[in-house]
Parts: C-alpha cells; sequence; structure tokens
C-alpha cells in the first residue's frame, strides 16, 4: 500500500528555492547547488498540476539550476577586473529580491489585521450643541476703530491698488482683426471701373470704410494695371491719379 505524501503548495519557483534554503538552513549567499538541485527536482517530480503555465516556470527553474551546476563544475570564469565570477549570483540576486518583497507582503498583512480591530464611534453631539453659534460682541471686534481709521485703511489700498497699473500698457486699446475678402474688393472696383470709366484714384479711396480697405483696394488696382485692364496717368508730382479702363464697353 503507498503512502500518501502531501505536497507543500508554493507560489512559484523562487518560493519553493527559498522553502528548501530555510528548511536545509545554508546561508542564501553560498548555496549547496548540488543538494539543492536534487531536492527541487524531487518536489517538481511529485508535483500534480495540469496548469501548462504553472509547470513551466518550475521546469524553467530546473533548467537554470542544472545549468548553475554545471558551470560550477567547469574553471570558472574571469571578468574584466580579475575577479572570479560565482555562477550562482544571478539566482541569489533573484531569490533576495524575491525574499524581501515576500516579507513585505506579511508585513502589510499583518497592518491590516491590526487595521481590522479600529474601531469609531459616529458623533453623537446632541442637535442644540451642533446648532449653537456663538455671540459676535461688535464692541470687542471693533475696538478703537474709527471712521476716519477706516477711510485711511482704504485709501492706502486703493493707492496699492493704483500703483500696480502700468501707465503705459493701461492706456493701450484693443487690437482688433480687421478682415476685408479679396475677392469681393475686386468685384466691387471692376464694377466700379465699368460704371465710371475714368475716375480719381483718390475719390475711390475715399469711399473705404477702413485703412485695411484702403490697403486691399490699392492692391487690387495695382493686379488691374499689371494684368492691362486699367490706365494710369498722373500729370504732375502731387496730383490727382487718375484711372481709366481699357476695357471696351
Amino acid at each position: 500500500m503507498a503512502i500518501p505524501v502531501k505536497l507543500e503548495v508554493f507560489e512559484g519557483p523562487l518560493d519553493l528555492l527559498l522553502h528548501l534554503i530555510d528548511k536545509n538552513k545554508v546561508d542564501i549567499y553560498d548555496i549547496p547547488i548540488v543538494e539543492i538541485t536534487e531536492q527541487y527536482l524531487d518536489y517538481i517530480k511529485q508535483m500534480e498540476t495540469e496548469d501548462m503555465n504553472v509547470m513551466s516556470e518550475f521546469l524553467v527553474m530546473a533548467a537554470t539550476l542544472i545549468d548553475i551546476k554545471c558551470r560550477m563544475l567547469l574553471p570558472k570564469e574571469v571578468n574584466e577586473e580579475g575577479e572570479e565570477e560565482d555562477p550562482r549570483a544571478e539566482l541569489v540576486e533573484k531569490l533576495l529580491e524575491y525574499k524581501m518583497c515576500k516579507y513585505m507582503s506579511y508585513e502589510l498583512k499583518d497592518r491590516m489585521v491590526e487595521a481590522e480591530r479600529c474601531f469609531y464611534k459616529k458623533p453623537t453631539l446632541p442637535k442644540e450643541v451642533n446648532d449653537y453659534v456663538e455671540p459676535v460682541n461688535y464692541e470687542e471686534l471693533i475696538g478703537d476703530m474709527t471712521l476716519a481709521k477706516l477711510q485711511e485703511i482704504f485709501k492706502s489700498v486703493m493707492k496699492r491698488q493704483e500703483d500696480k497699473i502700468d501707465p503705459v500698457r493701461s492706456t493701450f486699446g484693443k487690437i482688433e482683426k480687421d478682415e476685408v475678402d479679396m475677392e469681393r474688393k475686386t468685384v466691387y472696383i471692376e464694377d466700379y471701373i465699368r460704371c465710371h470709366r475714368s475716375f480719381s484714384f483718390r475719390k475711390l479711396l475715399e469711399k473705404q470704410n477702413s485703412k485695411m480697405e484702403i490697403i486691399v483696394t490699392f492692391l487690387v488696382i495695382l493686379e488691374l494695371m499689371k494684368i492691362g485692364k486699367i490706365g494710369i496717368e498722373q500729370q504732375d508730382i502731387f496730383s490727382d491719379i487718375v484711372i481709366t479702363s481699357k476695357e471696351a464697353v
């Protein structure tokens, strides 16, 4: 009759390794890799699990232990600083990190258990106490304050506010974008030319409502002169400019 053996459940391969190290009471910095590997392999042989993801983690660690065991049988490698490298160093580092996280989880669990023992009592003050408002003694609050002193305080506050105002920037006006449709202005000027045939450039500009419209009108006149739709004449340097249509009626 076979004797049933109950295996402990471990959270992962590192948890199993820590258990074996504690069980054998060995130094984690000097792991007897041969002995630990044999015990580790014996354990995974007795594991009964259908979860391949869990089993694969234990098998990967088994392969790592066998690799370390083989490397320890070979001559030790030397690093760039001339020191001999221990094949177990990387595994020891992982075990120490896992051990620290595991003990921290125990500490957090203990704190959670302690926190469950704390009880709080809801406030049960009478309604009269909650609704009580302490009366205000206006004479004590005002003290020796007079209207003259309040006036002085008000003036000093207003003076500080005036000092904050920039005397230059405060006079700046608001810049607004003046949009003029170039195409609509071109149609307007072409209609104006067809109606007047010959006219004063100054009078055309006087009909505009803003500085932007004057600029756009000037640009349109230059473009019409460039493509040969209008002609421009000026008798003297400061005399009026006369614009004449070159298109046939």
